[in-house]
C-alpha cells in the first residue's frame, strides 16, 4: 500500500530538507535583525507611511512586535507567497512530468487504478511539507528565545498547523493543472500564475465592495498575523481549505480516469 507515494516522498526528501534549511535561515535572520530594527527605527511610523492596500495585503499590524514582524516578514511573504507558489509549481509536475517523459505508460501498466495513482502522487508531497513546518517552527522558537523576544509556543505551533491546509490547497491547484496539461513546464507556469493571481485578487478586493470575489483565494482562509498577533484561530477557514483540497484532488482523479495519455 502507498508504494508510489512512499517512493515519491523519498525522492522529494532531499529537496524538503534543503527548503527547510533555507527557510530556517530566513527565520533566524529576521529574528536576529529585530532587536536592532526596533532600537533604530520607528516601525509603526514606517507602516503608517505605506499604502493601506499594501498594509492589508501583507498583514502589517503590530509590526513593532516580534509576532507582527515575523507574521509579515516570514509567514505572509515566505509561507503565503513563496512556499505556496513553490508547492503549486512542484505539484504541477506530479502527473504531467510522467506523461511528457513517457514514464506514465509504465506506471499505468502496473496493477493500480488511475485514481489511486493520482492520490498517491499527491500524498507524496505531504511528508516534505510536514518536515519543512516542523524544522522551521523549531528554529523560529529557538531564535526568538535566543534574542530575548520569545514567541508563544502555542501560537507558533498553531500558525504552522493551520498553514498545512493552505499549503495543501496550493499543491492541489498544481495537481489539477498537472492532469489538465500534458507538458510539465506549461502546467508549472499555469499553476504558479493561478496561485499568484489569486493572491493579487484577494489583495485588491479586500476592503472593497467586491470582497466577495476573493472567496476563491486560499489566502483568505489563512492569516498568520491574526494567529500570532491576536491569538485568533480560523478553524472554519482551515476546514474550507481542506474541503477545497479534497474537491480538487477528486476532480483531478475523475479527469485523469477519462484522459487519453497516449
Amino acid at each position: 500500500m502507498l508504494e508510489i507515494a512512499a517512493y515519491g516522498a523519498r525522492k522529494r526528501l532531499k529537496g524538503a530538507l534543503a527548503l527547510s534549511v533555507g527557510l530556517s535561515a530566513f527565520s533566524a535572520m529576521y529574528a536576529a535583525f529585530f532587536p536592532s530594527l526596533t532600537a533604530n527605527l520607528d516601525l509603526e511610523e514606517y507602516v503608517d507611511a505605506l499604502p493601506p492596500a499594501f498594509v492589508e495585503a501583507f498583514g502589517l499590524r503590530a509590526f513593532n512586535t516580534i509576532e507582527g514582524f515575523l507574521a509579515t516578514e516570514l509567514y505572509q511573504f515566505a509561507w503565503v507567497i513563496l512556499l505556496g507558489l513553490y508547492l503549486a509549481y512542484s505539484a504541477a509536475s506530479l502527473i504531467a512530468g510522467d506523461v511528457e517523459s513517457g514514464r506514465m505508460d509504465v506506471l499505468l501498466s502496473l496493477p493500480v487504478s488511475r485514481a489511486r495513482l493520482v492520490a498517491e502522487r499527491f500524498l507524496s508531497v505531504v511528508p516534505g511539507v510536514l518536515v519543512v513546518n516542523v524544522v522551521v517552527a523549531a528554529v523560529t522558537w529557538v531564535a526568538t528565545h535566543a534574542i530575548g523576544y520569545p514567541v508563544s509556543a502555542a501560537d507558533l505551533a498553531v500558525v504552522h498547523l493551520l498553514s498545512l491546509p493552505y499549503l495543501f490547497a496550493c499543491a492541489a491547484i498544481g495537481l489539477a493543472f498537472s492532469v489538465l496539461v500534458d507538458r510539465e513546464s506549461v502546467a508549472q507556469r499555469a499553476a504558479m500564475a493561478t496561485v499568484f493571481g489569486l493572491f493579487l485578487l484577494e489583495s485588491v478586493v479586500t476592503s472593497t465592495d467586491y470582497s466577495w470575489a476573493g472567496a476563491v483565494a486560499p489566502m483568505r482562509y489563512f492569516d498568520p498575523t491574526a494567529i500570532l498577533v491576536d491569538g485568533t484561530y480560523d478553524v472554519p477557514g482551515a476546514a474550507i481549505l481542506v474541503a477545497a483540497t479534497l474537491l480538487l484532488v477528486a476532480a483531478s482523479q475523475l479527469h485523469f480516469r477519462r484522459k487519453d495519455v497516449n
